[in-house]
């Protein structure tokens, strides 16, 4: 009798699971998750799995379906690299599923700070002190020498330090949206 019971308990549990991992994540679910690892789009590349967990619980009718701390995977959809002097780096990503569940999310986007104030201040920065110094040593025409030149340097300058790469850093915390699941 005592083995009988233990195998209906057993049946039961398996069959509660098995419902468990059947049921859907429905669309428009709002899913916040942590990613596991530093993404950038200096190094990562389209179609690069990353992981991480979720932070809260996901629950449909009153019911948990997904919970906190449970693993998400995903994957970076979009990058695009720093340019030198214009057109910072951007990433975007999407979860691909939760708790070994497939789902198609909402994509995060983000984008690099842009060039354009930093590279002002150095150009326009190089061309003053070109033409503070220029106009110092050869005067009128020194100075318009040393401007030209001093900007050039600012270029130079701003081309040497400059990717502005978009950076997803670890531990960071988003919220996707279910558009459906797979």
């Amino acid at each position: 009798m005592r083995v009988r019971n233990i195998a209906i308990v057993g049946f039961l549990l398996m069959t509660a699971a098995a419902a468990a991992i059947a049921e859907r994540i429905p669309s428009g679910t709002h899913v916040t998750a942590r990613v596991g690892h530093t993404l950038s789009s200096a190094s990562a590349h389209q179609g690069q799995k990353w992981t991480g967990s979720l932070t809260h619980d996901i629950t449909e009718h009153g019911k948990v379906i997904a919970r906190t701390g449970d693993p998400v995977t995903g994957k970076v959809t979009y990058v695009k690299p720093s340019g030198r002097l214009h057109a910072p780096g951007e990433i975007s990503i999407r979860l691909t599923s939760i708790n070994g569940e497939p789902v198609s999310t909402s994509r995060v986007s983000r984008k690099g700070a842009s060039h354009t104030k930093s590279n002002a201040a150095k150009i326009g920065g190089g061309a003053a002190g070109g033409a503070i110094i220029g106009g110092l040593v050869g005067g009128g025409k020194g100075a318009a020498i040393g401007s030209v030149a001093g900007a050039g340097a600012g270029t130079a300058g701003a081309a040497a330090t400059g990717t502005r790469e978009a950076v997803i850093p670890a531990e960071s915390v988003y919220t996707f949206t279910v558009t459906g699941s797979r």
